[in-house]
């Protein structure tokens, strides 16, 4: 098929040509499958096919409920393809999560790896079959030309703040995204990507149609398990991945203590949260030979909003404090309350447009409404851009804390406890304070003894008294994490607000 027909099918479009110039390359490894892109693509028609049998309409919502594996990669190519969309949703959320997201997009079939989910299916079409012997034995279909602006994915997100909303992403979007990739950093047949990160979240196929339009080949790892994360690189001989900053510090941890042979790997990049120059610091130290980007970016615009590469040439420079320069195609401001552009060097809330951002929340107009204004998508992020056009993250709109009418970062206060040399994971939060207000609350886990007191010390000899935390909890366990890697800090904060609405509210 010549891919020029497919018009705006940016799936099928990528697919297609991947399969003209490199049938015979390896498009994806997932433990013992391996296949070319010519079996994959047939895959992937099949899938196109058998759910044509099934009787889904353009437009109609297929979801998965699935670690990582190839099929995930194939749902994720093929239903946009064949003019579906595609709803992965988290499997580690409860069942009533799921029930809501299957339920809120209407989905009309779902496919997954996890037992026990018959009774948050509802209304969904039943399968006798199961994925292998669908695929196996329906007919190749052709895919179909769709709009620029016809939905491909919808990602749930509620991240760290709440509220499930249902992000609807483009053909449009993805294509635009796809394209930001190649503006820093080189794709080509012998790209061997690693998903590591859960293909449940935007950020694990973040790369995957570039990866894609190039002919490159996918390495998967079903779950995160820094050990393994590093036998997969050596084994297969990966040459890029995208991680979150808590899977890069472990891998980093790894690699310290029990190296593997990593010198295929020539760029990590990490999104998702904020991180420390210690965590980068350490990381250039384990993997000497890898360039690190930091990327940031939000479920709503596609992700990829600013890049930030060559973090191992910056690490004494102040722009590593920054996450770099608007990626093309994203126009970014930043503005006050009234929706007014700030001076350079002030704060304020981050806002993006451009033909990344989304096409708006699924089923909910209002939210819609409130997240884009005159095509302008507000983050909730607060930051600031400087003369040379980087762009300094702060915070998170709903955690900054206001001690004492002061306001305070908490990615600010998170950089100088990471600063110590034993402060493995650090986050920062208001605690309810009869005198401030709010007060600045750390809780952290450490690599060795040491006492909060010691903490709080270390932080009053760097930063304002306001922003120093008066209290530490050195925590026994990792503190918890989102699937995609993120520390939660509404589950640190939630005790101390307990029967205090108006801050749970907001968290």
């Amino acid at each position: 098929m010549n891919h020029d027909n497919l018009g705006a099918n940016i799936m099928a479009a990528s697919l297609e040509r991947a399969m003209n110039i490199s049938p015979t390359c390896p498009a994806v490894v997932c433990g013992d499958a391996e296949f070319t892109y010519l079996e994959f693509g047939s895959r992937c028609r099949r899938l196109a096919g058998a759910l044509g049998t099934l009787g889904l309409k353009p437009g109609d919502r297929v979801a998965a409920v699935s670690t990582n594996c190839h099929r995930i990669l194939e749902l994720y190519i093929g239903v946009p393809a064949a003019g579906f969309v595609f709803v992965p949703i988290n499997p580690r959320l409860g069942d009533a999560e799921i029930r809501y997201a299957l339920k809120d997009s209407d989905a009309s079939l779902m496919f997954t790896d996890r037992d026990g989910l018959e009774g948050v299916c509802g209304d969904l079409h039943s399968l006798s079959h199961d994925y292998e012997s669908l695929v196996s034995g329906a007919e190749e279909a052709t895919f179909r030309n769709v709009e620029a602006d016809a939905v491909a994915t919808i990602f749930y997100t509620g991240g760290t703040t709440g509220g499930a909303k249902g992000v609807k992403l483009t053909h449009q979007n993805l294509a635009c995204n796809a394209k930001t990739w190649t503006s820093e950093w080189s794709f080509d047949r012998n790209t061997r990507w690693g998903l590591i990160a859960p293909l449940s979240h935007l950020a694990g196929t973040n790369a995957i149609l570039t990866t894609v339009g190039h002919a490159g080949c996918h390495v998967v790892q079903p779950s995160f398990s820094a050990g393994e994360v590093l036998d997969l690189i050596e084994r297969w001989r990966v040459t890029a991945t995208l991680v979150v900053p808590t899977m890069l510090a472990a891998m980093t941890e790894e690699q310290r203590v029990r190296p593997r042979d990593v010198s295929s790997l020539v760029n990590i990049s990490h999104g998702g949260a904020p991180i420390s120059t210690d965590t980068l610091r350490r990381a250039h130290e384990a993997f000497p030979h890898t360039g690190l980007m930091e990327i940031y970016g939000t479920t709503e615009t596609a992700p990829n909003i600013t890049f930030l590469t060559g973090e191992e040439n910056l690490l004494d420079s102040p722009e590593i404090r920054s996450c770099g320069r608007p990626v093309p195609g994203a126009e970014i401001a930043v503005v006050d309350n009234d929706n007014r552009p700030v001076p350079s060097g002030s704060f304020g809330e981050v806002v993006v447009r451009g033909p990344l951002v989304m096409a708006g929340y699924w089923n909910k107009p209002e939210a819609t409404a409130a997240a884009i204004i005159d095509n302008w998508y507000h983050t909730g992020d607060i930051g600031m851009c400087d003369s040379q056009g980087y762009l300094y993250l702060v915070d998170r709109k709903k955690d900054v804390i206001n001690s004492g009418g002061e306001n305070v970062y908490s990615v600010e206060v998170e950089d100088v406890l990471y600063d110590h040399p034993l402060v493995l994971e650090a986050a920062v939060f208001a605690i309810p304070d009869r005198r401030w207000g709010e007060a600045v609350h750390a809780v952290v886990t450490t690599r060795g003894h040491v006492q909060p007191e010691e903490l709080i010390k270390h932080c009053r000899d760097r930063i304002a008294p306001f922003k120093v935390p008066k209290s530490v909890t050195i925590a026994k366990e990792p503190l918890p994490k989102s699937a995609a890697g993120k520390i939660i800090k509404r589950a640190l904060r939630e005790p101390y607000w307990s029967g205090r609405n108006e801050r749970i509210a907001g968290s």
